[in-house]
């Protein structure tokens, strides 16, 4: 989502504004609600920085930096506080960065999940190819059923992807709302349909003549991936069995960086069909992943020191439920980078 200047001109820009007394990812927060009207999970860990000249009130224009955080969006506001001085839109990657003027901007843009990159989850095999350009489709059917089974681990690696994605996102709605039995509900729903696309995983390996990868680490794979969702199970049902109703803002800057790292490894499991020619974003990407998790290790360890301080002598009971949360939420961050680290051991095997 882009929102225009004000004044006249009216260029396309990202939300944002100048930095106070909070941390830097809840003053973009604040800015992206008071300058385009959307709510949302902050990630703490910014993708990156750009720079651009601003005019000031006493005529100078001077070089700002801006950090840049992703910000997942569960709310569009109908009214909001500079609704009547902006425009707001919605655009696709590669039209918001046509549509911003910094280049380094730009940049970021296309970064976040190169169309190029994505093409690689819809390539079609050359024997698909050959089909369906000389439509022999029905010739060519017997043949199909006489080569050895490969399985479909790609498919089914990028529907685990989409199940952690939709688990997350419902997590960072339970930790905005966390007295919501029904985000709880979703939760379970979605750890079950990855258990059972787990199993599935794991029996076609034992069948499948032909696998892309070693077969040790296609199981370490989806057993990494399927961790994420289990510990975001246990983080929901810790919240209900403690009936939790405030949320630290530590809490939610965790849950933040399981969105993103969600969003990171939607984005890198299709790459992993053509290990070759991806490896370098692969690697960009589960970079980020680790990255991601030790700035979660740094928030939690601020957390539990908050917890005790406020409540260890007056409240025992809120400091353990406040550790239990902590604890499940540092175990998605550490499932996402074993995914990473998988991921990576699968680039240098074959790239």
């Amino acid at each position: 989502m882009l929102v225009t200047t004000r004044g006249a001109r009216g260029r396309w820009v990202i939300p944002k504004g100048n930095a106070s007394a909070d941390p830097p990812h809840v003053s973009a927060a604040r800015e992206a609600e008071d300058e385009a009207g959307v709510r949302g999970a902050a990630c703490p860990t910014p993708l990156g920085s750009y720079r651009y000249r601003k005019r000031q009130r006493n005529g100078a224009t001077l070089m700002l930096d801006v950090d840049v955080f992703p910000l997942a969006v569960t709310e569009e506001l109908v009214r909001w506080k500079e609704q009547g001085e902006r425009e707001r839109r919605w655009f696709s990657l590669s039209e918001a960065a046509e549509a911003v003027e910094e280049e380094d901007l730009r940049n970021l843009i296309r970064s976040f999940a190169p169309s190029e990159f994505m093409a690689a989850a819809r390539r079609a095999t050359l024997f698909d190819t050959v089909v369906r350009k000389s439509r022999m489709d029905a010739m060519f059917g017997w043949f199909q059923r006489l080569l050895p089974k490969t399985g479909n681990f790609f498919e089914m690696f990028e529907a685990h992807a989409a199940i952690i994605l939709a688990a997350a996102d419902a997590t960072a709605r339970l930790l905005d709302n966390p007295t919501e039995p029904d985000h709880i509900r979703e939760i379970n729903e979605r750890e079950h349909d990855a258990d059972e696309l787990n199993r599935t995983v794991l029996q076609t390996v034992r069948q499948t003549f032909l696998t892309p990868f070693d077969r040790g680490s296609i199981a370490s794979l989806i057993s990494a991936m399927d961790d994420t969702v289990d510990e975001m199970q246990a983080t929901a049902n810790a919240i209900g069995l403690y009936e939790v109703t405030a949320i630290p803002q530590e809490m939610k800057d965790m849950v933040a960086i399981i969105v993103d790292a969600a969003r990171v490894t939607a984005e890198a499991i299709p790459l992993l069909r053509d290990v070759g020619r991806n490896a370098g974003r692969l690697h960009e990407l589960t970079e980020r992943l680790v990255r991601m998790e030790s700035h979660a290790d740094a928030i939690h360890a601020a957390g539990l020191k908050r917890a005790l301080r406020e409540h260890g002598a007056s409240n025992t009971l809120q400091f353990v439920t406040d550790r239990e949360v902590y604890k499940h939420l540092e175990r998605i961050t550490d499932a996402f980078e074993d995914v990473a680290d998988e991921i990576d051991g699968i680039v240098i095997e074959h790239a």
